[in-house]
């Protein structure tokens, strides 16, 4: 062994120990008094996975999700206002802020919340659960004082003197020994932590954030991000009327997928890319063509290039009418958006349903006895860069047949939103809420409303392999 490796070898048990703050604690000479030894603590013991993910499950993901879908009932209880209104107009963005929010309420008071024990929400072993908070808390004035100190470094070697930054390592360093030490003690904890907490704010108090700072800029990220999220990926809308039952009921909620032609860029008319057109068949959100302020929802029915015209309230495409089966007469109540039914009004709207065949997609549709569209017109041609939409309540949906004093006109493809996903709640004043449509996807099998089920053997054999189609109809293709 060389001279050099056996001095190095001599002098390592005279180093320091680490404290956790990424310094060494200075060596003591043999029988000099110090503040005791300091050794990283026994390692917790490891609550149960399952017990861990079922509180942050519950606490931080559930109850906040409840909190945000509160946001009707809330809302409901304000006066109509001008800001009310707006912000019943934004689901999403109100319900992101609403989550972040109840989030940041129970994050802060996560050592009381039922469970925490079990979870391993704790700090360390034998800490009293009313020093909890406490330890978190001088746990991230730690890991602050080190970010502090690592990002200004040379500012703080320019404005501190030497004894000030002497007496911020010592007080953080004592910090970690009551922190770390094997064995918790609760005085010196206590009293260390008063030390530190004056200490870092007398000498880095230019460089730390309020607590009010803090939440402001988690509130404004989770706003950002809600924004561009509903700009570029997703969107909520509501439905205000019957032209889409039996698919979409008055007071549905539903996601729209903004992604799925290629989402708008912001104050203009260009796409980030470009997948149109619509498949015939989807459900889109547009902008109105004749008042862009309106959203409409409907059905697409022909593309550029197609035929499209009505005969006896039956839609024809390419000079062949679209196969359907006949499911059953029934009837659905026109329920106002907002606010009770009034007693006595004829809200009853009796016609016959019809599952319809496009393009391998089946969707329910309705034909009221008393008809408000017309029943005969066309034909009809959409141009380039347009397509063709009619309601799935057939003879009572302002449309494509309807638009331009009854011209008729498509939707052009820079007014589309994007596609209908699934309905994520459904609320009126008249019926209240209705938990059974919550979660039912809009492009899927088509599904009864409950006033409908009656109907659910009919519908079965329609959508069976080999539907029995009407003498007119043809054969669909493959079903989705």
């Amino acid at each position: 062994m060389s001279e050099n490796e056996s001095s190095e070898k001599a002098a390592a048990p005279r180093g320091g120990v680490p404290d956790g703050t990424g310094r060494e604690e200075p060596a003591r000479e043999a029988g000099k008094p110090g503040p005791g030894p300091y050794r990283e603590a026994a390692p917790m013991p490891q609550p149960s996975p399952l017990a861990r993910a079922a509180f942050y499950g519950i606490w931080f993901v559930l109850v906040p999700l409840i909190v945000a879908q509160m946001r009707v009932f809330v809302l409901a209880a304000f006066p109509d206002t001008p800001f009310v209104e707006a912000l019943r107009g934004q689901p999403i963005p109100v319900s992101i802020v609403l989550f972040t929010v109840a989030a940041i309420v129970l994050y802060s008071q996560r050592f009381s919340l039922p469970g925490a024990t079990s979870a391993g929400i704790g700090g360390r072993p034998g800490l009293p659960s009313g020093l909890r908070k406490r330890f978190d808390r001088a746990r991230a004035l730690r890991e602050e004082a080190r970010a502090i100190r690592r990002a200004h470094a040379r500012e703080i070697e320019r404005s501190l003197r030497e004894e000030d930054r002497r007496e911020l390592d010592s007080a953080l360093d004592e910090l970690a020994r009551a922190m770390d030490g094997a064995v918790f003690d609760e005085q010196r904890f206590v009293a260390a932590c008063d030390k530190a907490e004056d200490v870092v704010d007398a000498r880095l108090s230019r460089w730390r954030k309020s607590e009010t700072r803090e939440y402001a800029e988690s509130i404004l990220v989770a706003v950002m991000v809600a924004l561009a999220i509903r700009a570029f990926v997703i969107e909520a809308f509501k439905i205000p009327s019957g032209s889409m039952i039996p698919t979409l009921l008055v007071g549905d909620h539903i996601f729209v997928n903004k992604l799925a032609y290629g989402p708008l860029i912001p104050f203009t008319q260009k796409r980030v890319w470009n997948a149109m057109p619509p498949k015939r068949g989807d459900v889109i959100v547009f902008a109105f063509p004749e008042n862009p302020e309106e959203d409409f929802i409907k059905r697409v029915i022909a593309l550029p290039g197609d035929k499209l015209e009505v005969k006896d309230a039956r839609v024809w495409l390419n000079d062949k009418p679209i196969p359907r089966c006949y499911v059953g007469r029934t009837s659905y109540a026109d329920v106002p958006e907002a606010g009770p039914m009034l007693p006595g009004a004829n809200v009853a709207q009796e016609g016959d349903l019809y599952v319809e065949f496009l393009d391998g997609q089946g969707y329910l549709t309705f034909y009221t006895l008393s008809s408000v569209t017309r029943t005969n017109a066309g034909p009809w041609f959409p141009k380039p860069g347009e397509v063709w939409v009619l309601g799935d309540n057939r003879n009572n949906s302002r449309d494509s047949r309807e638009w331009w004093g009854q011209k008729g006109g498509g939707v052009p493809f820079e007014n589309i939103r994007g596609r209908a996903l699934w309905i994520w709640l459904s609320y009126t004043g008249g019926e209240g809420s209705k938990s059974d449509r919550i979660g039912s996807n809009v492009m899927g099998r088509p599904r009864l409303p409950a006033s409908m089920k009656s109907l659910q053997p009919m519908l079965d054999k329609c959508l069976a392999p080999n539907p029995p189609l009407d003498s007119t109809g043809l054969s669909p293709s493959a079903m989705p």
